[in-house]
């Protein structure tokens, strides 16, 4: 028999996740290992792989990819062809997209968004209403928050922090502030 469910844009071939009840496309693959919790969703060619966890109302769609022990929970959303993987960990009501990476024991939360190519690891946290994007990279223990706003070949790194209205970027050469 097949099954179908609607991911809001009508009804697609789904099946629920036998770890955790969540739905998951026909296109999209979840390993046995991994968890879909029952208000979670999984959809489009989606992979979630080895022990991840999609719970909560979170969402993986697109051609993104969830692996090892990454985590996606609460609201937070993963598309695009983004990958979340190792420990990091996206929830509240953050999204990671396009081809944005999040790796090790990284953290995106809150509001924040992170996406186009940037890339957010080892044990970084970008939150509140923080934007990271374009060729941007936040790693060891930097933290960019509230409205900060990171891009084009920008690196934070280290124990910096940004925060409030900031803005950080690669300025080229020539051009005035």
């Amino acid at each position: 028999m097949l099954t179908s469910f609607d991911f809001g844009d009508g009804p697609v071939p789904a099946h629920r996740h036998k770890n955790g009840g969540g739905w998951v496309a026909d296109t999209a693959h979840v390993v046995a290992s991994a968890y879909v919790g029952s208000g979670a969703r999984v959809l489009g060619d989606a992979r979630v792989l080895g022990d991840a966890r999609v719970s909560g109302n979170a969402r993986v769609f697109g051609n993104a990819r969830v692996f090892e022990k990454a985590q996606v929970f609460e609201k937070a959303r993963v598309y695009g062809n983004a990958w979340v993987l190792g420990e990091a960990r996206v929830y509240g009501n953050a999204w990671v997209l396009g081809d944005a990476r999040l790796s090790g024991d990284a953290r995106v939360f809150g509001n924040a968004r992170v996406f186009e190519r940037a890339q957010v690891f080892e044990k970084a946290r970008v939150y509140g209403k923080a934007l990271v994007f374009g060729g941007a990279l936040v790693s060891g223990d930097a933290r960019v928050s509230g409205n900060a706003r990171l891009f084009e070949h920008a690196w934070v790194f280290g124990d910096a922090w940004v925060s409030g209205d900031a803005q950080v970027f690669e300025q080229s050469e020539g051009e005035s502030p």
